[in-house]
């Protein structure tokens, strides 16, 4: 009789080993065994939500006529560093969607030069308030238009806001409500300078934008204790200062293009 030859040691592991290796689903099998109509289901319904995400929270714009109308009076927001004050009442920012937690100001580079920021900032008009007029239109300044402006520029320059926005304006701006935060507290940059009586609110009444009327009750009420402890603007002689509206009125009767 013939012999079968023992197994050799570990043989027996060995061909167990291979038989689980053979049993269990590679990556590939398991793709291979995905329906083809249900492996395009899981492809389109990923794409969309590539899309959405982009869309809603990551995408940049570069300026504020890049801003979508259906992004206006949303409760999403544009985050973004100011890069430059214009006068009381306006800045520019480079929007920074998602900030620091996607690399911007450490891993994404911030443009700083007038070369790289050139048609890539997004000009924002502060809601619901009328700073001092700087001199234009043939007319001289407006008493604290410089402390206004100088005011601004501490506050805000370089550091970065968040604005809720609730339209554009004819200067393609996009009017908004802008918030800093300072410390523990998040400011309303425009409430700050009510307060400061650097300020007036908004007068006008065909194109005013508050953004609701709680804001604008709550700027009207800060413009009433401005004027009660004559600060800023409400310091100074009657007749030594009219309102921003009123100056600019003023200017259009002139024949000035505003």
């Amino acid at each position: 009789m013939l012999w079968q030859p023992s197994p050799s040691p570990g043989s027996a592991s060995s061909n167990s080993s291979a038989s689980s290796r053979r049993d269990e689903p590679s990556l590939a099998s398991f793709i291979n065994s995905i329906h083809p109509v249900t492996a395009s289901a899981i492809t389109a319904v990923t794409l969309l939500a590539t899309i959405h995400i982009h869309k809603n929270y990551i995408r940049r714009f570069p300026t504020a006529p890049h801003i979508p109308l259906s992004r206006y009076r949303t409760r999403r927001s544009l985050f973004g560093t100011v890069t430059s004050v214009g006068d009381g009442d306006n800045i520019r920012i480079y929007h920074t969607p998602g900030g620091r937690w996607l690399g911007w100001g450490w891993a994404r580079k911030i443009p700083v030069t007038r070369g790289e920021l050139k048609d890539q900032t997004v000009h924002i008009r502060l809601a619901g308030i009328d700073a001092p007029e700087g001199a234009h239109w043939g007319k001289p300044a407006q008493p604290y238009s410089a402390e206004a402006l100088a005011w601004l520029r501490a506050y805000t320059l370089n550091h970065r806001v968040r604005v809720y926005i609730y339209r554009q304006d004819r200067y393609e701006r996009a009017v908004g409500t802008v918030y800093i935060r300072k410390g523990l507290w998040r400011k309303d940059v425009g409430l700050q300078m009510l307060k400061a009586g650097l300020a007036t609110v908004y007068e006008a009444k065909t194109d005013a934008e508050f953004g609701g009327d709680n804001i604008r009750l709550k700027y009207l009420e800060a413009e009433r204790i401005a004027k009660h402890q004559r600060l800023g603007i409400w310091g100074l002689k009657k007749g030594f200062f009219i309102s921003p509206y009123e100056f600019k009125k003023e200017a259009r009767a002139s024949g000035a293009e505003l």
